[in-house]
């Protein structure tokens, strides 16, 4: 996680509670059966965890509330932007891939950037799981937690949804292009 950040104002705080309030009443259909009030008391209790939903919503990812793990008492956040978040794309894989590149180096890697944000990139499994609440990434593409097999060979995993269907798919980790991002998940 990202060592110099610092916890929002309480009116920060607020302004992301009400429009994380405002989503999670408008969109009953992707967390049937949770309540309001005990997300956010989970969340007031854990303000490292409103920063990171900050910065999913500062890079617009339209974080939501996407499930609960009874296991281990935590409500799960995930990013659920039509799209792959906006401020999210044109990243590499992970900084292997980015130190690889030796012209044309895209900003950043997904992988850096869901470590700063302190959220992690989504596996396969989740992102099928996501598409079971919505259509997402009809237009772009998301980066998704690559194997290591796959990995150590030069690959990543990215998936999209074409034809109601999810399609995953490989490149070169040091690839990037301006319609693939990457979406993250959160427990609280």
């Amino acid at each position: 996680m990202n060592n110099h950040k610092t916890k929002l104002s309480p009116e920060q705080q607020e302004e992301l509670l009400r429009v994380l309030e405002v989503r999670f009443e408008k969109n009953r259909q992707r967390h049937k059966g949770i309540e309001w009030n005990k997300v956010r008391a989970k969340l007031m209790a854990n303000p490292d965890k409103i920063w990171s939903l900050d910065e999913m919503e500062r890079t617009e990812g339209e974080p939501d509330v996407t499930g609960y793990d009874k296991k281990t008492d935590e409500y799960i956040f995930c990013d659920c932007s039509a799209e792959s978040p906006k401020g999210r794309r044109s990243l590499c894989y992970d900084h292997e891939a980015l130190e690889k590149r030796k012209e044309n180096k895209p900003a950043d890697s997904a992988l850096n950037r869901a470590a700063e944000m302190g959220i992690e990139i989504l596996n396969e499994q989740q992102y099928r799981e996501l598409q079971k609440l919505g259509k997402f990434d009809s237009k772009t593409s998301s980066w998704i937690e690559t194997p290591s097999d796959i990995r150590k060979l030069g690959g990543a995993l990215f998936c999209d949804f074409r034809y109601d269907t999810v399609f995953v798919y490989h490149n070169g980790a040091e690839s990037y292009y301006a319609a693939r991002g990457f979406r993250g998940a959160l427990r609280v």
